[in-house]
């Protein structure tokens, strides 16, 4: 059977070039894991739960579920049913369900978001690779943190280290994108998920079985409402909204993808699940080990490449835990960076009908010379800043705090008030197959008018601009 489904795929990824049959996901599964794949990154494995610690745990994670419900998942949904709807690159998608309008700038704009979040991305997964290495080595295995943060120092400002491993990420995945949506992003996907998941559970049994584990379970899961504030709610809103790969055209670039019988709002909403599932996970693997070690919890590298090190080190058998959670890293990492280069490959491939091999050498090839900009701003370029912002800091900024959101913003504002109810039921129900138009009105009501007011607070919370707003409105506060 599966020998079957891989004469089909391959027929599929030639008729692409040749007779115009375009390549696509070719199971149920596969879908998911692609999907799962885009929306689970780095993120999952330090920032969500370190995030949800510091904001009041239980009470955080119920907040950040309903800011999801209410965010992230209506603008997933829509990207993928427009993907799906016009089966298309995500420039293309747009000027189909809109043509002779100016909404295909929303495609071009995650076009851009994608290609510059690769732009620093593939660095940092180039020291989670780089890492793997250094732990089965020994290289970082140290109690000490001041041990682990001076390894960490010298590989960042590193510079041939920092570009070589850059690089070698870049081969990794575009050999993977080069050899097709079905054989290349399903297949690789498919299998990393369960492995993902799996070192996940060990992770956490090891971790669970430390002494004093319960202290860092306590930091993630204790519902404490007292550091609930407007503040909180504000980083629910923005986690549930970047979280889930959204406004940088790879929802709409999958969902072109996705098989016509796939019922996008339950796999969406699976995903979604399966997402927070991993986050969790990924804070029980950590936490407990971090608290029961007597280490001090932090977010962004130093959690990650100082502090991790040193606490897997002050375990049994840490070296070999450590390899396996820098491997997780790998996965989670590589599977976001599929979906991002898949968006500005299909618009090349789609648009401008380059093959799929040159296509992804194109475009590897500039994020390698766009990329080092932000590889070397630790070291050669450390000087050099623009608005401020290293080229590392600029790219995160443009792409988290304008280009994603505003595309979020008018992917709501597009589908809710100007694609109508009609064309959604149609597409949500299948061509009418599934029975699902109480849960399609829920959808409409929501992306309609809740979801582009709550994207629009995060666009201007990111923008800093909220604030002053609040402070004019009024000025007591």
């Amino acid at each position: 059977m599966s020998s079957l489904v891989g004469e089909v795929a391959g027929s599929a990824v030639e008729g692409r070039e040749g007779k115009g049959v375009r390549d696509g996901f070719t199971t149920g599964l596969g879908v998911i894991a692609a999907t799962l794949g885009s929306a689970v990154g780095l993120g999952n494995i330090w920032k969500f739960p370190f995030m949800t610690g510091v904001n009041g745990g239980a009470a955080f994670i119920i907040i950040y579920l309903l800011s999801t419900l209410l965010v992230g998942l209506p603008v997933m949904i829509s990207e993928t049913m427009l993907g799906r709807k016009a089966r298309a690159d995500a420039i293309t998608t747009l000027r189909k369900v809109a043509p002779k309008q100016l909404w295909w700038l929303i495609g071009a704009s995650g076009v851009l978001a994608a290609f510059l979040i690769l732009a620093f991305y593939t660095e940092v997964a180039a020291w989670v690779f780089a890492y793997i290495f250094k732990a089965a080595f020994g290289e970082i295995l140290s109690t000490n943190p001041e041990v682990t943060s001076a390894a960490f120092g010298s590989l960042i400002s590193n510079p041939v280290q920092s570009l070589l491993w850059q690089w070698g990420v870049l081969v990794v995945i575009s050999a993977i994108i080069i050899a097709g949506v079905s054989k290349g992003i399903e297949n690789t996907t498919k299998r990393l998920m369960p492995v993902l998941f799996l070192i996940l559970v060990m992770l956490c049994i090891r971790s669970l079985t430390l002494p004093g584990a319960a202290q860092g379970l306590a930091f993630l899961f204790t519902p404490d409402f007292s550091k609930v504030t407007g503040a909180t709610v504000l980083t629910a809103m923005g986690l549930s909204f970047f979280k889930l790969s959204v406004g940088m055209g790879t929802m709409i670039t999958y969902g072109s993808y996705f098989r016509d019988d796939q019922d996008i709002p339950a796999t969406t909403t699976k995903v979604m699940l399966a997402d927070l599932l991993v986050s969790m996970l990924a804070g029980i693997a950590i936490f407990p080990a971090v608290f029961a070690f007597g280490f001090e919890p932090g977010a962004g590298p130093s959690l990650l490449f100082i502090t991790i090190p040193a606490v897997f080190a002050s375990m049994p058998f840490g070296n070999i835990f450590m390899v396996l959670f820098f491997i997780l890293a790998a996965i989670a990492a590589t599977g976001a960076m599929l979906s991002l280069l898949e968006v500005p490959v299909a618009f090349l491939t789609e648009k401008k009908n380059y093959s799929r091999v040159k296509a992804t050498l194109l475009t590897s090839g500039l994020l390698a010379l766009i990329g080092s900009t932000a590889a070397l701003s630790n070291s050669t370029l450390s000087g050099v800043t623009l608005f401020g912002m290293t080229f590392f800091d600029l790219y995160d900024y443009l792409t988290s705090n304008i280009l994603l959101p505003v595309g979020g913003l008018f992917i709501s504002i597009f589908v809710g008030w100007v694609w109508g109810y009609k064309e959604v039921k149609q597409a949500l129900s299948n061509e009418g197959v599934l029975n699902n138009e109480k849960i399609i009105q829920l959808f409409f009501g929501i992306v309609k008018v809740v979801t582009p007011i709550l994207v629009a607070v995060v666009l201007l919370n990111g923008l800093g601009v909220l604030e002053e707003l609040l402070w004019l409105l009024h000025p007591s506060l």
